[in-house]
């Protein structure tokens, strides 16, 4: 049965009514992530994606090494997404819940990745007024932003700006482990000469997400963190912050921007 175009928009969107005044606001529930019988996380998320969501996260932290099938659990319980896969090493000690105070410290963090993700590739060198462009063309694939407000978003684009694909998320993480879960179950990943861009600050577990995927370069609307630019820097990464208004800094992995 073919499924409405708005279906997956609509389980992102929850209308309150106050005063007479229809508001729209972005759903956000607990997604429970298990790989055979096994639950391995819980996130915060908005519904829609779940399969993109788990592989992506699972991936991410260097515990699933390509697609696998992900789906509702036998009894279709709801919030919960189950991959059917061997995963490649044991999860870590820390428990999953991402957030600014995931507890890592920087020599430890830098020296984790170094393991789940060679150094980039050259990758593709790319004009500094098309990087500047790359927000703006993710937020024109944001649906639920523009009803919102209360969306992050993240796009993989190739080298000349054209989009690939784009998911939502009320987190930042999640938006972007939904795209490459995608990329993944389209063969695309590891990201060579590919472009991420996502809305918001960029913290240290982006840029540890993109260099897992494979990509050269990352480029946020927001600032970056000192770990952040760190990991960019030891990965070979370009990573770029306040694209906005027409301009981009440029932190590391300069010989990839024209």
């Amino acid at each position: 049965m073919a499924v409405p175009p708005d279906a997956g928009l609509a389980r992102m969107i929850a209308s309150l009514v106050r005063d007479g005044v229809r508001d729209d606001v972005a759903v956000e529930e607990p997604l429970e992530i298990r790989v055979r019988g096994e639950a391995i996380a819980v996130t915060m998320r908005t519904p829609g994606d779940d399969e993109e969501l788990a592989l992506g996260f699972l991936h991410g932290e260097g515990l699933l090494a390509g697609p696998a099938p992900a789906g509702p659990t036998e009894d279709l319980a709801g919030n919960i997404v189950e991959v059917d896969a061997t995963l490649v090493r044991l999860p870590p000690t820390r428990r999953f819940y991402a957030t600014s105070s995931c507890g890592v410290c920087g020599k430890g963090a830098l020296d984790e990745v170094a393991v789940l993700a060679p150094p980039a590739t050259p990758g593709p060198r790319v004009a500094r007024e098309l990087l500047a462009e790359l927000p703006v063309r993710l937020t024109e694939a944001q649906p639920g932003f523009a009803r919102t407000g209360g969306l992050h978003g993240a796009g993989l684009f190739d080298e000349h700006g054209a989009l690939i694909v784009a998911r939502e998320d009320v987190g930042r993480h999640n938006a972007l482990d939904k795209v490459v879960g995608r990329a993944l179950l389209d063969g695309l990943v590891p990201l060579h000469g590919r472009l991420l861009c996502v809305s918001g600050r960029l913290s240290f577990e982006l840029v540890q997400k993109a260099a897992v995927a494979g990509a050269p370069l990352l480029l946020g609307v927001g600032a970056p963190t000192s770990l952040a630019v760190a990991l960019a820097r030891d990965r070979g990464m370009t990573l770029c912050g306040f694209a906005r208004g027409g301009t981009v800094n440029v932190y590391t992995g300069e010989q990839r921007v024209a």
